[in-house]
């Protein structure tokens, strides 16, 4: 089954999908709480929606009521999540689109590549192996790292680190990218801790400024050692 059929047959199946894909490779398991919560609706409509696409053979459910993808809907995930991030990737890196603007627009254009063009960006982006938040790639040589890497909080006082990811939480959690764009934190960025704050967030110096980083938004930051 196409993406196109898919979506002629449930149009938010992808979004499910996706979504189910990237609670699971974060946290394991996909409770329809979650799903809920991710997606903004309520979970009398994830049990709907979730007996539809059992009905279609892409998920299926535990007797605990933990969500989880078949092959074939694990494949469809991936296809939309990798389509998202190329398309990412042409807004921020060739368009100079806004960087905390291109996930929304993103989502919306994913539906639309087909194989063969999603297989050009590929190649004619060199192949990237995490969107430009610095979520991984599904099946990259790096998932694996990225996901198991410790969140900011988790760093001592007078730590120099790197930030490599923002999590796909993050993406959606109100202001964060916003917060990120304006003061330049994002992959690759390299930032030293220099007081933690229970209750308020991390103080982190940046290219010789301080910057209270909120605690809602530092649960979200992924960074490896310099």
């Amino acid at each position: 089954m196409t993406l196109q059929e898919l979506k002629s047959q449930f149009p938010a199946a992808p979004e499910y999908l996706t979504q189910i894909f990237l609670i699971e490779r974060d946290h394991g398991i996909v409770p329809n709480a979650r799903l809920a919560d991710r997606l903004e609706v309520s979970r009398p409509a994830v049990s709907q929606a979730v007996g539809r696409l059992k009905k279609l053979g892409l998920v299926d459910q535990d007797r605990y009521g933990a969500i989880g993808l078949t092959q074939e809907g694990r494949t469809v995930a991936e296809n939309v999540v990798k389509r998202h991030f190329l398309i990412e990737h042409v807004l921020v890196g060739i368009l100079k689109y806004p960087w905390d603007k291109s996930d929304v627009e993103a989502e919306t254009l994913q539906a639309s590549l087909s194989d063969e063009l999603t297989s050009f960006l590929v190649k004619k982006l060199g192949d990237p192996q995490t969107c430009p938040h610095g979520n991984p790639m599904p099946g990259s040589a790096i998932e694996k790292a990225y996901l198991e890497a410790p969140s900011l909080e988790d760093a001592g006082v007078g730590t120099e680190i790197k930030i490599i990811r923002i999590t796909e939480e993050g993406e959606m959690t109100d202001g964060m990218l916003s917060f990120c764009q304006e003061n330049g934190i994002g992959p690759g960025r390299k930032v030293t801790v220099v007081e933690q704050k229970p209750g308020k967030g991390m103080l982190c110096e940046i290219e010789g400024q301080e910057l209270l980083i909120p605690s809602v938004f530092s649960a979200n930051l992924r960074w490896k050692a310099v």
